[in-house]
């Protein structure tokens, strides 16, 4: 049965895209086919195949199944600055319902793991009138939410959880990737958010001084994800 999750954040720059490509990676290892998609992103290069983005870009590479660049990432912005911004900039309408049939094209692709990557937070806009969260929603996909670990993240972290829950979506696991290398008290950090969430702990990814996707499949248990 395809397995299907959004991955989110609890920030900017919590290491969404790092670990989307560690449980790809963890799940190329088992076999499986996986895919990997980033339906938005800004802050892309211009290249003479396109606008390209560099986290979109791992996200193909890290996937058994090969996709084209479109199909991975059908909207870019070229600004590093929020998608919503970046779409009334160029005059362009960004909804979810748009997003969401991208994604579904893509989906109907053979696969055994699909992994969605969300942009910025929760809540981050496609417009005034709504947040990326509509996507998962319409998409009908568990989340995983990516926990960067630093000072505040606790509080970062319950509100994502809270709002995942208050928007009707089921967290099914989460990821403590650590974002800051002298974090003080790690640990009992890690220790508070597993016992206040229900979702269950998917791996601890330490700070990496060159961090790339072998070394966080390294630290990632796929099985309450596979139902193993």
């Amino acid at each position: 049965m395809k397995k299907r999750f959004f991955i989110a954040g609890t920030d900017t720059d919590a290491g969404k895209t790092l670990v989307t490509t560690g449980l790809l990676t963890a799940a190329n290892r088992r076999g499986l086919r996986t895919i990997g998609l980033k339906p938005v992103a800004a802050g892309c290069e211009q290249t003479p195949d396109g606008l390209r983005n560099s986290d979109a870009l791992l996200l193909q590479q890290a996937a058994s199944v090969k996709l084209s660049y479109e199909q991975v990432n059908p909207i870019a912005f070229e600004p590093p600055i929020a998608p919503h911004i970046a779409a009334e900039q160029e005059g362009r309408v960004l909804t979810a319902d748009r997003l969401a049939a991208y994604c579904r094209g893509t989906m109907m692709q053979p696969a055994d793991l699909v992994l969605v990557e969300g942009a910025g937070g929760w809540r981050v806009p496609l417009s005034m009138r709504e947040s990326l969260a509509r996507l998962p929603q319409l998409l009908e996909l568990d989340v995983i939410l990516v926990v960067g670990m630093k000072l505040g993240c606790i509080n970062h972290a319950i509100l994502t959880a809270e709002a995942i829950a208050r928007d009707g979506l089921r967290l099914a696991g989460w990821v403590a990737n650590q974002v800051d290398s002298d974090m003080s008290c790690l640990d009992e950090n890690i220790t508070t958010l597993e016992r206040l969430f229900r979702a269950p702990l998917l791996g601890r990814v330490p700070w990496l001084e060159s961090p790339d996707a072998e070394q966080v499949a390294d630290r990632i248990d796929l099985n309450p994800l596979l139902g193993e």
